[in-house]
């Protein structure tokens, strides 16, 4: 069964092309006008991904994803005719994986939900790592952090596996960005920094200097050995 994607936008001629552009290329949609529907709506039925627009008449999109990130994992695609970077920055620390800028294509956004849902659903053997009270299990896809799980959205979890299958070795920017968001995006290195701080406060102790995730200035980052 294809995957079932919650569309949120208030602008009716928006919904119905991404209606159209999804349906063409394999996915369900589930389609709501205001952030209250579309809360109701994935309650009532969990979606495997959401995209949210940013600017909506109740809710804005950025609060219906930190609502939606307080209990599901999936991967949310903010979108936004504001192509200021705090917004974007805003957008990706309440929880969002990804952000694109309206006007957009048809090709690329589908191109960025197909990579967080597969991201999602890789299902290959993948190894079990333990750190200083820090137990990393890819394969199960679960992280706990001195006993208690540690919840991480799609992106986050993406950029630990990445870091953990290269545990000790030196990532670039450029490294990192090509994994985790294809190469089409190498550039976009404060998408990579607001990911890499969110995951460092879930899983580093509260204090001190990070004892995981070190970071290399101007170069990029490594996975303590």
């Amino acid at each position: 069964m294809s995957a079932r994607i919650l569309v949120v936008d208030d602008e009716p001629q928006i919904l119905r092309a991404l209606r159209v552009i999804l349906r063409d290329a394999g996915y369900q949609t589930v389609l709501a006008e205001t952030g209250a529907e579309a809360l109701d709506a994935a309650a009532v039925r969990p979606p495997q991904a959401a995209i949210v627009d940013i600017m909506l008449p109740d809710i804005d999109g950025v609060e219906v994803t930190r609502r939606l990130r307080q209990w599901s994992e999936m991967p949310i695609i903010v979108l936004s005719a504001v192509s200021e970077e705090e917004q974007k920055v805003l957008a990706l620390q309440s929880g969002a994986d990804d952000y694109v800028t309206k006007p957009f294509g048809s090709r690329e956004l589908v191109a960025r939900l197909h990579a967080a849902l597969r991201r999602t659903h890789e299902s290959a053997q993948e190894p079990s790592i333990e750190i200083d009270g820090l137990r990393i299990d890819l394969a199960a896809r679960t992280v706990m952090r001195d006993g208690e799980r540690v919840h991480l959205t799609p992106i986050e979890f993406e950029l630990l596996r990445v870091l953990v299958r290269n545990r000790g070795r030196l990532l670039t920017h450029r490294m990192l960005m090509t994994e985790v968001w294809g190469p089409q995006y190498v550039d976009d290195t404060q998408a990579l920094r607001t990911h890499i701080a969110r995951l460092r406060a879930k899983i580093e102790s509260r204090a001190g200097a990070p004892r995981h995730i070190i970071t290399e200035p101007g170069i990029g980052y490594r996975l303590a050995a």
